[in-house]
């Protein structure tokens, strides 16, 4: 799938070729404004309404698995070949778009997700997180890529519980309740070659885990954050939890046990939290 089969969806093909002149990828989509779609020749306001909605819309759990996006590369000299790295990946997205996208102005509503995005953002840096990716609603984000850590999958967790504690309470002009769910898990991936260039540079991310993070975003409530076992197994005690049991993600041939983060644990000393009976 690409930004033509995405614009054939939505019946509005003729703007093609202005998306391939304009250089508009699926990197650039989410940033579009209502300015933006004027400039790149979309004069129709219906046109321009359907579009940004449909921006808004895009979430990656709802991307298909070859356009997981890829992580950007971080400054210094990258080795040229792939490397299997195990990383903590985070899915963050936000609940109840669609009504909020029709009924907010395209100007209020760019508004709202910059202040969403830029919260997000934040949250994900104090805990040494790296934004990977925003896509219409949905921030893609790594722990332990690309700086690592002992703890990437507590900070994970830790910055999870700051999102949904946070979203909420955003000062905004428009008045909407926001809320988020996120989903977590660990796993060796493949980080591959760089391709591009300067700002465009970027190194490939892939495996099981992107797909798994995001499926569990799915299954979260507003407001929560859902683990995959393997996220749950490096976290030990230093959370409260309540399993989910086994449950059916779409693309998994078997059943996955999932675990809802309640709250960071009461337990008094580090060494207490890895050392649970």
């Amino acid at each position: 799938m690409d930004i033509a089969a995405w614009l054939r969806e939505l019946a509005l093909e003729r703007y093609e070729a202005d998306f391939r002149d304009n250089e508009i990828d699926w990197e650039v989509l989410p940033k579009l404004t209502a300015d933006d779609l004027k400039d790149i020749g979309v004069t129709a306001v219906g046109h321009r309404r359907k579009l940004l909605e449909a921006i808004a819309q895009l979430s990656a759990a709802d991307a298909p698995p070859d356009l997981i996006p890829p992580t950007a590369a971080s400054g210094g000299t990258a080795a040229a070949e792939a490397e299997r790295r195990q990383l903590t990946i985070m899915f963050c997205d936000l609940v109840g778009s669609t009504p909020l996208a029709a009924r907010l102005d395209p100007e209020d509503l760019r508004d709202v997700l910059g202040a969403y995005h830029h919260a997000v953002a934040e949250v994900i840096a104090r805990f040494d997180g790296f934004v990977a990716k925003y896509m219409g609603d949905g921030v893609l984000a790594y722990f332990g890529y690309p700086r690592a850590h002992e703890d990437d999958a507590e900070r994970a967790v830790r910055a999870g519980l700051a999102l949904v504690a946070a979203v909420p309470k955003l000062e905004l002009a428009a008045e909407v309740g926001l809320q988020v769910r996120t989903g977590i898990a660990t796993g060796l991936v493949v980080v591959g070659d760089l391709t591009g260039s300067g700002e465009a540079q970027e190194r490939g991310v892939v495996g099981e885990t992107p797909n798994l993070a995001a499926r569990l975003q799915t299954l979260a409530q507003p407001g929560t954050v859902v683990i995959a076992s393997s996220t749950r197994r490096l976290t030990g005690g230093h959370f409260d939890y309540h399993e989910l049991g086994g449950v059916a993600l779409k693309g998994f041939d078997e059943p996955v046990t999932a675990w809802q983060v309640l709250a960071e644990s009461a337990v008094e000393s580090r060494f207490e939290a890895q050392h649970e009976p």
